[in-house]
């Protein structure tokens, strides 16, 4: 009888054990140091990375997400530990939760998916953010907004500090996300002071990395998906427009150090390290070893023709700087996208990447 007690608890500690270790390693934090974090957006892109550094940190996260653009599976290895929740909500409804600090990511990100529901991707920065500094007003809560190179626009001071106050155009194709994103910031600051709430403003120039949707229409995603099939770069216009890339760890590490600084002014989080679009393509097409061609595509409408951060003021205020080389966080996603390019495979699905302009008859999505 002694053995088969003994047997079972070996049996249940084997089982406990090993459905604990299903998650990525936490932190223990004391109830002092812990934190519980709202990540709106927490399942995209940007947010799932942020999630699993903040979890690893040992806090306490609640991902809040309509899954728009965002995936479940970007955090479903979360699902079910007692320091994590997600919620499906959309930010342009009220949402009324107890939390410390709210990093703010919920937006479509690339010019495809905001241009396909303007409407919507204004509310979501508007009637969203507002919501989100209703609720830091109402739980004492900090705000970190993500928001993004986007609001200097076409620029005509190079590279971009955060003094410069942009060069956009209000009634563009690309002004729902661009103005979006500037009336976000002005929001911010009216609540900072008129109700004190405390903020923190990112402003995040381009970044790529694992857990991008391969069809989204980036430049990222299009070289590579394209290279990897074997198919033509698709580059709008000459190629000679220039963009700054950060990979992904870098900038979560980036908005953690701004969250927890007392820089409530808005600090730019990029690379300052700039390549033509052309460059970019001929770099792709090297590391992932095939001969594609590249062809060349009329001009997208109001796309940016200098794009450089200026990083003094984080690397003076926060200490923080992209350390990830290029080529290394390259090699990295374009081993992401083998691997997804193989599982979308086996399910009878190939993506295909998105043009820069909206295409006409496409099913309406509810407002």
């Amino acid at each position: 009888r002694v053995v088969g007690r003994l047997i079972i608890h070996l049996i249940c500690f084997l089982f406990i054990s090993s459905f604990s270790q299903k998650y990525p390693p936490v932190k223990f934090l004391s109830e002092k140091d812990r934190k519980r974090i709202l990540i709106t957006g927490g399942a995209g892109f940007v947010g799932s990375h942020l999630t699993d550094k903040l979890m690893m940190d040992g806090h306490e996260v609640t991902v809040v997400d309509n899954f728009f653009t965002g995936r479940k599976r970007n955090v479903e290895h979360w699902i079910g530990h007692e320091n994590f929740e997600l919620i499906n909500h959309d930010v342009v409804e009220p949402l009324y939760i107890e939390v410390d600090q709210i990093y703010h990511l919920a937006s479509p990100a690339s010019p495809p998916n905001y241009m396909y529901n303007p409407i919507k991707t204004l509310k979501t920065n508007t009637i969203g953010t507002l919501n989100m500094l209703g609720l830091a007003k109402r739980v004492g809560a900090r705000l970190l907004l993500a928001s993004t190179s986007e609001v200097y626009g076409d620029p005509e001071v190079h590279p971009q500090n955060e003094e410069y106050w942009g060069h956009v155009n209000p009634i563009g194709p690309r002004a729902c996300y661009d103005e979006g994103k500037r009336v976000a910031e002005t929001m911010c600051y009216a609540y900072m002071k008129q109700e004190g709430v405390e903020v923190r403003v990112a402003r995040i120039f381009n970044t790529f990395g694992s857990r991008m949707h391969m069809n989204d229409g980036r430049v990222v995603s299009n070289f590579i998906l394209q290279a990897l099939q074997g198919e033509p770069l698709t580059v709008y216009g000459s190629g000679s427009q220039t963009r700054a890339f950060q990979y992904v760890s870098d900038l979560v590490n980036g908005l953690v150090s701004l969250m927890n600084s007392n820089i409530s002014s808005p600090v730019n989080l990029g690379n300052p390290e700039e390549h033509t679009i052309l460059q970019f393509a001929e770099l792709i097409r090297s590391l992932v070893g095939n001969r594609s061609h590249i062809q060349f595509l009329p001009e997208a409408q109001d796309d940016p023709q200098r794009r450089r951060p200026d990083i003094r003021k984080a690397k003076m205020m926060l200490g923080w700087e992209p350390v990830v080389p290029l080529e290394e966080g390259l090699n990295k996603t374009i081993q992401y996208f083998s691997r997804e390019l193989e599982h979308q495979a086996n399910n009878q699905y190939i993506p295909k990447p998105k043009t820069a302009r909206q295409k006409k008859g496409r099913p309406r999505q509810h407002n």
